[in-house]
């Protein structure tokens, strides 16, 4: 279609405007070929008529679309021209508030003078790994972009940041660098990113300064290199820098400042660091007051010092550096206050007193008379001679301002080579980002030398701009297969010939730059007679001192004056020296001659782009154009080997205020930057560019029903568009896109608008007509009831009269009384029967709590009897375990107390040496103090004599102390130096004798003093010295007398030591009596012990004699050593009596399950014995007698062990008498011998018992084969009567079976009592258990005699609840069952937490043993491997969400059988039983608890990882309303080099069904529900807070169809926690916030009723996220409408009022809720459990 067609009627243009460059305008009649007027509407209503040549009509821009307006980038606009971008550039600043745009590859970032809340680290992360275009435009997608392309193109990149001053560009270049040192953390421990970012505040500091635009303006260009390693980590940063601004240094425009450190400074002068600098306020020194202005609005200097100083520290530049640059700072302030004075007939003069020239030699260490000198004077070398010429005070002034800024510079240089060191890190560089921050084109209304070099590098800059955007064109023609044709674009070469090329003007200006004699005049005379035929150089027609240059930009108009002396830079030689010649080697070094260093040309070295300053006699030293262009050419050339990122920034106003729009001042820098020249190139070829897909999407409404069937999409949007646009150069088909060209887009929107508004029209006939159909319906059927209504009433009143009135009234008064006679009949009845029930019911009642008040007295008696019971038997168990105590800790006692007196001994021992020793060195002290004293007579001799010396030379010296001021100074520093060397020596050496000789300190003290004054009189008064030595000459005295003291009271000292020498020389000789002396307790103590030892091994010699007769002969010699025990020596008397017990009731054990395997052969032989009951039902009588007689000869047997264990109670006693008391040696022997008696007696008759008992069970056996044979021979007789018994063998079974249910139920108990009492009188307990069991197992034999050939059902075993293991097989066990186990193989087969039951079974047996040893490893084993699992799995998500289940339950198992009453309290009477008896494992659960936090944390990391990716494309970017499209129309043109991920892969299924997966695994591995609801509660935050700050960043997901796709994915999530029945995890209430959002896109906004409704719902939103979206909100149709920026103020206004609401827009998704373990307790009996044999653990036993 062509262009000429779209200018119908309705449509709008754009017309230039004085004021605002372009202004809108409606076309009101359609514009025709041959039609010399363009009819316009305004915007204020006033008609326009726009001429046109008939002939060439020249028609102005159509404007977009409403639709297409606010575009992320401006090259998706259909119409690209200036107006357009103008336009949408002002509606997403003033009314969207964004300050980012995309213009293809340009980022245009617009100043908002605002803080907004869109560069936390939330941000960043949100921006991190995501593509170029998915995202609203941003700095950090930039930085991104290039961080990304880094290792994907093997290359190294840069981002170009370019601006006019108060653009924002400095602002940028540091967010960029932000941006990576926040992605990209450094592996060492250098904090690299710290340092980089850290160098900002000072470079900042050194080289911005306040100018008229901009409060922190930079003045020079600054190219960062960050480095990184081959894993793409900072390693370090490298800085150059370009074109500082020295003259600002001497010279500051009205309401400019000088570079901020100046301030900074001067706001620190009362501080104590600074004192010495003598500085002022800044508005005394005239380098900082020339502009008046020494204060920012809003800056405070002084905390700005702060910070320098600590960026300063960071770095790792010291406070001795930190202190040189101040000085030198210092130095060039007081220098600019030197008064330079005017004397006359060309001469000046420097007053010598200036106090600012002091300050300035001072600090600098120069002299005074030189600098003096050669301010006003001038050398000038001649052929013959050498001349010194007087200078004007113009010229001295000169020079004094060219030295300051010389000296800035070189200190500014000096800055950065440190700071470049500082970033330097050890390793290989693999890759960089150069972020280049530097000037924009500038035009001012005067334009010098700086202004000259800053656009000469912006054109080189735009040249490589205009390649590289060209280029991209071209390869993206290439790649989707379009036919290339030749675009011409602006090459700006010719403009960079005529500044560079040879007899150019930077050639011509350093030519003109070497003769003495050269003057601006000149150079500008020959620039016309060279460039006068140059196109792009013209001659100003108003002045002879200018001349104009084309620029790519802009015509500038350069002022000639000052060029050449910017050029030359030139300094005085003779200053240069003075300051070479300073002892201050720091400004020293500033000066100094450096050898030239080669560049490689294979890299790029780390160095600052501009060069040392050489010296200034030298005339073939290069000029200040000649580096600038060399530096320029090196930046080229590392650009030129980059991928190049460009950002433009654009002051939108003069006047600083925040979202102020001037068009005409952005229309200037738009046309400066680039950004036009990037619209014009891309508008000449194809500039909307949409994928097939896209297309599909937004045009489907133009397919007709055939094409609409097709199955190929990219065949149908072929067929369409050739239907639609005839003439096929409008568009080109791609691989992958479609191009259209400019207005084609446009011309698409207005034929899906009128086929959408015609449809809107026939949908509201419909709807109309049906409507009033509906009406009419309902009006009709209402006349016609109003009808019936009418007519029934006119009936009614034709057909009733008076008389039947009166009837119907009767019979209703006689129906009234009747009922109410019948009513109260019943009731009488009614309450009759209530009474009679009542009463009986009271009766019952009433005995039956009666009979309930019985039975609780009864039940209170007894158990205050057993409470009784109970209670004193605790008291005797506590009663025993104290004895054993204190005979245990008076035992150890006694050892201390040996020990102790041992440690005495050899204390006097070391005493008497130590003794000796000391006197030893008192006698040398005093000898030492005798030669001091020697030595101090000779120094009073000579002192004598120098005061006789002194009163002759006194007079001689006083003339000479005058001139030798100097050197007296010098020398009083070496003799303070000297004499602190002698004081410390003389400290060091008086240490030792201080303690003992406290007035020798004081002597000291004196006579420091005395030297200290001699030196200050020698230098200042040699009279007072004369006074002061004879003083403290009488004090010697007085001192040598004090001493003589001193040396007699040593003399007193060492006569008494020699007394306690004497006597202690008599102590040791009593030391080796009390030495046998307690050498004989101790083989007394032994000889004790080892007849013990020996009673002790008789006693268990008997006892394995016992054990021995008690086993028969049945078992092998090797178990009956087993039963002993293996360590008896080191086991005290009592336990050893425990422990041969304990190996009684193991060998009685043995003897039980000897009984059992019997028992079992029993069962085979005697299946038919039934005719024999009566005779068993004797034999067990018979045998209940026996077992009455056993329990009471048990009972005798535990009398007596009780008596034994009392006796042995005084056993403890006895032996601690014994080593306390050796005279009672004889009664303890007599005691043990009576004790051992009755112990062998009583050792003998439990023999005699226990062969008895042996005896009796032998015979039983034999007597029970005897009757075994009987019924065998039985047995073949009844074989005929089975059918006949079979009824009797069925009501025996029912008992059997009701008794094996009892003897179940007597096991338990019989285990619970085992479980809780592990002393001697339950062991003994155990044997009466052992004959009931006998007496069950007889039953059984009966029983199955009697039930002949019926199965009997096995018996089970009783088990403990725990699983034996040998300590050797622990590491089978932790490899077997935490190692090497898999949850998928095992699970299935298992229930869940069967690893932690098992795990906790084998604790338990631990802890059953008392063994602290394998408790303490088992414990360590099983955290120890289940931390080497998740550290080696930390990605398995099925393994950690099995191993969290696992250790949860293990922690659970660990709280419900620790003991504790709280955690008793739902456990049943076998848990009860089951719980731990030895050990608190309260640490252990803490462990577990800390690990399974670890696991938690690990585990939602998993499952956030897994689930991130689906997010954003399943809730926000998949369309589940089908037919219901929320996609815009953009066109945008993704980054050529970014890589489009398909994200229509993820659907809301694809998260419902992750989701799902999730659960279904952490269901089949047992995982406790209050662990699933947090693990979902946490999901979910996830999603609603990643949803939600995507819609923060994404202009184009705000409208109200996308919020109702929004509100319908989280129905589906709501949908799916019914499913779960996952209701009471509240994870539905952490997508509130999204919800909320979804809401407010969808709600009406326009009325303030609408701004009241949206502050009252949105309350899980802040004000910031609830203005962003309204910012943000981008209609999708014509028919939606933006939302004004009247009502968002009103929501403002309305939001203000809210408390407690933060300022960050973007949720923090890594937010974890805190994670509790509920303690459930299990149902789960651990005796019941079975260990599978897919775990390969036998051997494991179970107890």
């Amino acid at each position: 279609m062509a262009l000429l067609e779209l200018y119908t009627k309705y449509n709008r243009v754009w017309i230039p405007d004085a004021e605002h460059v372009w202004k809108s305008a409606e076309i009101t009649k359609d514009f025709n070929f041959g039609d010399n007027i363009l009819e316009l509407l305004l915007e204020d209503g006033s008609e326009h008529h726009l001429p046109v040549d008939p002939s060439k009509p020249q028609l102005p821009p159509l404007r977009n679309p409403d639709i297409l307006v606010g575009e992320n980038d401006l090259t998706a606009l259909s119409y690209l021209h200036e107006p357009a971008v103008l336009h949408n550039l002002k509606v997403r600043f003033v009314e969207s508030r964004i300050i980012y745009t995309y213009c293809g590859i340009i980022l245009v970032a617009v100043n908002p003078y605002k803080q907004l809340h869109v560069y936390g680290d939330a941000i960043i992360h949100a921006y991190s790994g995501q593509n170029m275009g998915d995202m609203d435009p941003h700095i950090f997608a930039v930085a991104e972009e290039a961080y990304k392309q880094m290792p994907r193109n093997q290359k190294n990149q840069s981002i170009i940041v370019s601006g006019e001053s108060g653009a924002g560009k400095t602002v940028s270049a540091r967010y960029a660098m932000r941006y990576f040192a926040v992605v990209s953390k450094s592996g060492s421990k250098t904090n690299v990113e710290d340092k980089v970012l850290a160098s900002n505040p000072i470079t900042e500091a050194i080289g911005n300064a306040k100018t008229t635009r901009n409060d922190n303006s930079s003045r020079f260009g600054k190219y960062t290199e960050i480095g990184f390693d081959r894993r793409y980590r900072i390693i370090g940063a490298n800085m150059r820098t370009y074109l500082l601004e020295k003259s600002r240094v001497v010279f500051q425009a009205d309401n400019e400042r000088n570079y901020h450190i100046f301030y900074q400074m001067c706001s620190c002068a009362h501080l104590p660091e600074f004192k010495h600098l003598r500085l002022l306020s800044a508005d005394e020194f005239e380098y900082t007051s020339m502009g008046g202005e020494i204060r920012i609005e809003g800056v405070d200097d002084r905390k700005d010092m702060e910070e320098t100083r600590q960026t300063f520290s960071l770095l790792g530049l010291k406070e001795d550096f930190q202190s040189d640059v101040f000085k030198v700072l210092a130095a060039i302030l007081h220098l600019g206050n030197i008064q330079i004075r005017n004397s006359g007939d060309g001469h000046s003069s420097v007053p010598p007193g200036d106090p600012h020239l002091e300050a300035f030699c001072e600090l600098l260490s120069v002299s005074a008379d030189g600098l003096v000198r050669w301010l006003s004077h001038r050398r000038i070398v001649l052929v013959a001679e050498t001349v010194v010429k007087p200078v004007p005070k113009e010229r001295a002034v000169s020079a004094r301002d060219a030295l300051a800024k010389q000296v800035y510079a070189h200190l500014f240089d000096c800055i950065i080579n440190r700071i470049n060191t500082a970033l330097r890190v050890p390793g290989q560089q693999h890759a960089f980002v150069g972020v280049l921050d530097i000037y924009g084109f500038e035009t001012f209304d005067v334009n010098s030398f700086e202004q000259f070099c800053i656009n000469y590098a912006n054109e080189k800059l735009q040249q490589q701009f205009n390649l590289h955007v060209f280029k991209l064109e071209q390869e993206e023609y290439m790649r989707e297969d379009i036919p290339w044709t030749l675009i011409d674009f602006y090459d700006n070469q010719p403009v960079i010939d005529l500044i560079e090329a040879k007899m150019g003007i930077l050639d011509l200006l350093d030519e003109e730059c070497l003769f003495p004699q050269g003057t601006d005049q000149s150079w500008l005379q020959k620039l016309f007679n060279y460039l006068d035929a140059n196109p792009l150089f013209e001659k100003p027609r108003l002045s002879n001192e200018a001349f104009v240059i084309q620029h790519f930009a802009d015509k500038v108009e350069y002022q000639c004056t000052g060029f050449l002396e910017k050029n030359r830079d030139a300094l005085y030689e003779e200053l240069v020296d003075i300051l070479r010649a300073s002892k201050f080697p720091f400004i020293a070094n500033f000066f100094q001659e450096e050898k030239q260093i080669s560049v490689n040309s294979k890299g790029i070295k780390v160095r600052p782009a501009r060069p040392g300053v050489k010296a200034a006699n030298k005339q073939l030293r290069t000029s200040v154009g000649d580096k600038f262009c060399s530096s320029l050419s090196l930046l080229m050339e590392t650009l030129n080997a980059t991928t190049p990122h460009y950002v433009r920034c654009i002051k939108p106003n003069d006047v600083k205020l925040p979202f102020e729009y001037d068009s005409r001042r952005v229309v200037q820098q738009l046309r400066a930057c680039g950004v036009l020249e990037t619209i014009r190139i891309s508008a000449q070829s194809y500039p909307s560019r949409w994928t097939y897909i896209e297309f599909y999407s937004r045009y489907s409404i133009l397919m007709s029903n055939q094409e609409a069937v097709l199955n190929d999409k990219k065949q149908t949007c072929k067929n369409v568009l050739q239907r639609l646009i005839q003439d096929p150069n409008q568009y080109k088909f791609g691989r992958t896109k479609i191009f259209f060209r400019a207005g084609q887009v446009a011309y698409l929107e207005k034929l899906r608008l009128d086929r959408l508004r015609g449809a809107c029209s026939t949908i509201q006939k419909h709807v109309r007509g049906w409507c009033q159909k509906r009406k009419y319906q309902r009006m009709r059927e209402a006349a016609i009831v109003i009808q019936q209504y009418i007519r029934g009433k006119k009936s009614i009143r034709k057909t009733v009269s008076a008389a039947a009135l009166k009837q119907g009234w009767a019979t209703l008064v006689i129906q009234r009384y009747w009922r109410g006679y019948r009513m109260k009949q019943i009731f009488l009845v009614v309450r009759l029967a209530s009474i009679t029930i009542q009463a009986f019911t009271r009766g019952w009642m009433a005995r039956k709590r009666y009979k309930k008040m019985i039975e609780v007295q009864k039940a209170l008696i007894l158990q205050k009897y057993a409470r009784a019971w109970l209670a004193r038997r605790r008291f005797q168990t506590m009663r025993r375990l104290v004895i054993n105590v204190q005979l245990s800790f008076r035992v150890q006692q006694l050892r201390k107390k040996v020990e102790e007196q041992n440690k005495e001994n050899r204390g006097l021992m070391e005493r008497l040496t130590h003794l000796a020793s000391s006197h030893s060195h008192t006698v040398e002290r005093l000898q030492g103090l005798e030669a001091q004293l020697e030595k101090s007579n000779s120094q009073k001799a000579s002192a004598e004599a120098r005061e006789k010396k002194v009163k002759e030379e006194a007079s001689l010296t006083n003339a000479q102390l005058q001139k030798e001021i100097d050197a007296v100074k010098l020398e009083k520093q070496n003799l303070e130096k000297r004499f602190e060397v002698s004081t410390k020596e003389a400290k060091e050496s008086f240490d030792q004798i201080k303690r003992n000789l406290l007035e020798e300190k004081e002597y000291e003290a004196r006579f420091r003093k005395i030297a200290e004054n001699n030196i200050d009189i020698q230098a200042q008064d040699h009279e007072r010295e004369v006074e002061t030595l004879k003083e403290e000459i009488k004090r010697l005295k007085e001192e040598r007398v004090t001493l003589q003291r001193q040396i007699e009271e040593g003399g007193l000292v060492n006569s008494d030591l020699q007394e306690q020498i004497v006597q202690l020389t008599k102590h040791v000789k009593v030391i080796p009596e009390l030495r046998r002396d307690l050498n004989k307790l101790q083989n007394q103590r032994n000889s004790m012990d080892r007849k013990m030892k020996q009673q002790s091994e008789q006693a268990r010699a008997k006892m394995n004699d016992i054990t021995r007769q008690l086993l028969g002969g049945v078992v092998e010699e090797d178990v009956v050593l087993g039963l002993t025990l293996d360590h008896s020596e080191e086991m005290n008397e009592g336990e050893d009596f425990l422990a041969s017990f304990d190996g009684l009731q193991k060998a009685i054990r043995i003897q039980e399950n000897r009984q059992k395997e019997q028992k079992e052969s029993h069962e085979t032989q005697v299946e038919g014995l039934n005719l024999k009951m009566d005779h068993l039902q004797n034999e067990n009588s018979k045998l209940q007698n026996l077992f009455q007689e056993k329990s009471d000869l048990n009972e005798n047997i535990r009398q007596e062990v009780s008596r034994l264990s009392s006796e042995n109670s005084v056993l403890p006693e006895l032996k601690l008498q014994a080593s306390e008391l050796q005279r009672q040696k004889q009664e303890l022997e007599a005691s043990l011998e009576a004790q051992s008696r009755e112990l062998a007696e009583k050792t003998e008759e439990i023999t005699n018992i226990f062969q008895k008992k042996i005896q009796e069970e032998s015979s039983q056996r034999r007597h029970f084969e005897e009757k075994a044979e009987d019924l065998e021979e039985l047995k073949r007789e009844l074989q005929g009567k089975v059918e006949e018994l079979e009824d009797e063998s069925n009501h025996l079974k029912r008992q059997l079976l009701m008794e094996s249910e009892a003897k179940n139920k007597l096991r338990q108990e019989i285990s619970q009592i085992t479980a809780e009492n592990m002393d001697f009188e339950e062991q003994l307990d155990q044997k009466d258990r052992l004959i009931k069991k006998l007496q069950n197992q007889i039953k059984s034999l009966e029983t199955s005699q009697k039930a002949k050939q019926t199965p009997t059902p096995a018996i089970p075993k009783d088990y403990l609840g725990m699983l034996e293991y040998k300590r050797e097989d622990e590491s089978r066990l932790i490899q077997n069952i935490i190692l090497d186990l898999k949850p998928k193989g095992v699970v299935v087969n298992m229930i869940p937490g069967l690893p932690a039951y098992i795990l906790f079974m084998c604790v338990r047996h631990a802890d059953y043993l008392n063994d602290e040893v394998k408790l303490k490893s088992l414990m360590s084993g099983i955290i120890g491997a289940v931390k080497k699992v998740i550290m080696s799995h930390r990605k398995d998500f099925e393994l950690l969400s099995f191993w969290l289940s696992n250790t949860y339950q293990l922690l659970n198992c660990l709280k419900q059988y620790s003991g504790e009453e709280e955690f008793l309290k739902q456990n049943t009477p076998r848990q009860k039983k089951n719980c731990l008896q030895n050990f608190d494992l309260s640490e252990h659960r803490q462990i577990f608890s800390d690990l399974a936090i670890q696991i938690y944390h690990q585990f939602i990391s998993v499952m956030e990882k897994t689930l991130t990716p689906a997010i954003v494309p399943g809730l926000l970017e998949h369309e589940s309303l089908q037919g219901f499209s929320s996609t815009k129309p953009t066109g945008l043109r993704k980054r050529s080099n970014s890589t489009c991920e398909d994200s229509g892969t993820h659907t809301i299924s694809s998260v419902v069904q992750q989701l799902s997966a999730f659960h279904s695994t952490m269901s089949q591995h047992g995982m406790e529900p209050g662990l699933i609801h947090q693990a979902v509660k946490q999901m979910f935050f996830l999603v609603g807070a990643t949803t939600l700050n995507n819609i923060m960043l994404r202009k184009d997901m705000c409208s109200c169809r996308k919020g109702m796709q929004i509100r319908c994915n989280i129905s589906y999530l709501e949908e799916w926690l019914k499913e779960k029945e996952l209701q009471s995890s509240h994870a539905i209430d952490t997508l509130q916030p999204l919800s909320q959002a979804a809401w407010l896109l969808q709600v009406n906004k326009s009325t303030d009723q609408d701004a009241k409704e949206i502050t009252d719902k949105c309350t899980e939103l802040n004000p910031v996220q609830i203005v962003k979206i309204l910012n943000s909100y981008t209609p999708i149709d014509d028919f939606e409408k933006r939302v004004t920026s009247s009502f968002v103020r009103k929501v403002q206004s309305l939001l203000q009022d809210r408390d407690g609401s933060t300022s960050q827009l973007m949720l923090d998704s890594d937010y974890r809720f805190q994670v509790t373990f509920p303690y459930r307790p299990s149902s789960q009996a651990l005796e019941l459990l079975q260990v599978p044999s897919s775990l390969h653990l036998g051997f494991l036993t179970r107890i």
